[in-house]
């Protein structure tokens, strides 16, 4: 057994907000003192999110190789569910690791899905009371499992929308285009970081051209975290050419000073132009 705590401080924010209030009334309406929800890794189960209504018996980050998981006979049932009422004595379970280690009785857990029926991984619940689950115990926690599966969606399109939100544009060998739109909020900005950053260490970047041209400013706010992913760019020896710095942005700055150490050029035209490169028409 192993604890990993690698889990992506941003992956399924979402998912972890919503189980936990929800943790609240599975304990009440099942008087159970754990409820938790797992994720299916490549060969671990690890826990996502926890409440421990007395006793911490499962930990956030907690993951145990799939082969020795109670998740693994509920992902195996052709129902998607898995209970007894002593874990110690049931015929499945009293032979893992887990259980020797974990002394918990009462257990029922139930397979969570996304929305297209692909298993993510459990929502399960356990005490270390002997606890006998009814059918409408087992409908009650599936209803809580199916409410998140619209949770799991909603994490994975933001997933998805984040990287479709960071346009890079190779021009040629140790050059790119960043172009910056929409609304940045810090998320988003701790996002592109990452991936600009990890991007000019793996392309072996010299000059990124950042774009500001669609970038919306709000409520006269300038994302301040953006004056940072410049200094890191810097660091990284990489040069940074600011380009499309709109009348609003040029407002704001003034008073914020997030640009004055970039060099800044009007068009993307000057920005190759400083660089050394010359665009030309084909006759």
């Amino acid at each position: 057994m192993t604890n990993e705590y690698n889990l992506d401080s941003t992956e399924f924010y979402s998912l972890k907000n919503a189980s936990k209030r929800l943790f609240k009334l599975i304990s009440d309406r099942l008087s159970v003192n754990t409820a938790y929800v797992t994720k299916r890794g490549e060969n671990a189960m690890t826990v996502v999110s926890s409440y421990n209504e007395k006793e911490e018996i499962i930990p956030e980050g907690y993951a145990v190789e799939y082969s020795g998981t109670y998740c693994r006979l509920i992902i195996n049932d052709r129902d998607n569910v898995m209970h007894t009422a002593n874990l110690e004595h049931d015929e499945f379970t009293r032979e893992l690791e887990v259980t020797s280690q974990l002394k918990v009785k009462g257990f029922l857990g139930v397979a969570l899905t996304d929305t297209n029926g692909k298993v993510f991984g459990t929502l399960c619940v356990m005490d270390k009371e002997e606890k006998s689950f009814s059918e409408d115990d087992i409908s009650y926690l599936k209803s809580m499992a199916e409410i998140l599966s619209y949770i799991i969606e909603l994490d994975q399109t933001k997933y998805n929308m984040d990287f479709l939100s960071v346009p890079i544009v190779p021009i040629t060998k140790g050059i790119s285009i960043l172009t910056l739109q929409g609304i940045i909020d810090e998320r988003r900005a701790e996002n592109i970081i990452k991936q600009v950053l990890q991007y000019g260490a793996n392309q072996q970047i010299n000059h990124f051209i950042v774009d500001l041209s669609g970038l919306k400013i709000v409520d006269g706010y300038f994302p301040a975290i953006l004056g940072d992913l410049f200094k890191s760019i810097q660091l990284m020896g990489i040069d940074t050419i600011i380009t499309g710095v709109t009348p609003a942005i040029a407002q704001q700055e003034v008073a914020n000073e997030q640009l004055p150490h970039f060099k800044t050029v009007q068009n993307l035209e000057a920005a190759l132009g400083y660089i050394g490169f010359e665009l030309v028409e084909k006759e």
